[in-house]
């Protein structure tokens, strides 16, 4: 077991270290790096597998400059994990709100989706689970939203290689501004 440990931490690094330092090393703002790894990570949990990906590039399109594209994606691929363990809780969530049956989790029904025999149940139950989710998404969003952004403040702040600029302040007119010419 800490064989694997080992082997993985490497892996880590390379896909998840790395890149988010590379990102707070070019100067994004906090506020939008917290935005987009809030949006990423929400999208990144859509219940049907194999989407997030496309969902997060169209969200990147529509937002433009208001989300930091690097930090979307970087954040639907730490989400990944996740999305695979709230798939069933988005689907409880949905048959609460609609009253619907509760589908039963079986072998025989996950045999009947991959094989493309689904049956109404099946596909009743991937509504639900969209649904759960979209309820659930503005949730989400909000609130990893406030707890990224202090955590980003501070990671700007220590990894940043970006100097800020120094505040733009007009000249006053009591301030006089002299000039060396030198002689050549």
């Amino acid at each position: 077991m800490a064989n694997a440990f080992c082997r993985m931490g490497p892996w880590f690094h390379r896909k998840i270290v790395d890149p988010l330092l590379q990102i707070l090393r070019r100067g994004a703002e906090p506020k939008q790096l917290a935005f987009s790894a809030a949006l990423g990570i929400s999208l990144g949990v859509f219940p049907i597998c194999g989407v997030t990906v496309f969902l997060c590039g169209l969200a990147i399109a529509v937002l433009g400059s208001h989300c930091h594209a690097p930090t979307v994606m970087l954040a639907n691929f730490i989400a990944t994990p996740i999305e695979l363990s709230l798939m069933v809780p988005f689907l409880r969530l949905g048959e609460v709100i609609t009253g619907g049956p509760h589908f039963l989790l079986t072998s025989d029904a996950f045999k009947k989706v991959l094989t493309g025999q689904a049956s109404k149940e099946v596909l009743q139950s991937i509504l639900h689970a969209l649904l759960g989710w979209l309820v659930a998404l503005p949730f989400i969003l909000a609130t990893l939203h406030v707890l990224f952004l202090p955590c980003f403040k501070i990671l700007v702040r220590k990894f940043s290689t970006v100097i800020p600029s120094s505040p733009k302040k007009p000249l006053s007119s009591h301030t006089e501004v002299r000039l060396k010419v030198r002689d050549v």
